[in-house]
């Protein structure tokens, strides 16, 4: 595995990630972090290698150790209305727009940054690699799990609560009986359909 070195003279470096970018329902959304320059959470890496409960527990351990982090969405109109990619990029930058202390340097997950002021590098497995990348990551899970048990008790039938607005046999199944919610993206198949 590949490791990244900061960049010189780094006080407040951001890491930024996403998460529901392949989902039928719901927002995609970005987090950003700025960790303590010595925090001591162990165990960072990309949320989706975690279990829930190892997830909520790092959740606190950020907030408590008192990281700096902002959420960015984009809802499923704009997703539709722009395509996931600039919808994807567009959270992003609100997430760091968001922050309450400007950085010095961003550091994001995946192969493209968004069209900002920023000093910036994309990193691929960056959440795996850089801690405040990881901890955006578990950030924006657990904050748009949240958001999808919510839509769960406001559009009951499709399962939300397990499957997070992604594409399963049995939200699929929901679809064809209930037809789309307010939430889901036309523009993404099966739902174009």
């Amino acid at each position: 595995m590949s490791t990244w070195h900061y960049p010189d003279h780094i006080r407040y470096l951001a890491g930024v990630d996403e998460v529901g970018r392949g989902a039928l329902a719901g927002d995609v959304i970005a987090a950003a972090v700025i960790l303590p320059i010595n925090h001591q959470i162990d165990g960072l890496t990309d949320s989706k290698s975690l279990s829930k409960n190892r997830r909520m527990a790092l959740y606190k351990q950020i907030v408590d150790a008192g990281g700096n982090f902002a959420i960015g969405q984009s809802s499923s109109r704009e997703i539709d209305n722009k395509n996931i990619l600039i919808a994807t990029l567009t959270a992003m930058r609100r997430a760091v727009d968001a922050l309450p202390i400007i950085p010095d340097y961003v550091v994001v997950d995946g192969n493209q940054v968004p069209c900002w002021k920023y000093r910036s590098k994309a990193i691929v497995g960056g959440d795996s690699l850089v801690p405040q990348i990881s901890a955006a990551s578990v950030i924006a899970k657990v904050t748009r799990d949240h958001f999808m048990l919510l839509y769960d008790s406001l559009y009951p039938g499709y399962d939300f609560f397990s499957n997070k607005g992604y594409g399963t046999a049995s939200h699929i199944e929901a679809l064809s009986v209930l037809g789309p919610t307010r939430i889901h993206r036309l523009s993404f198949a099966p739902l174009r359909s």
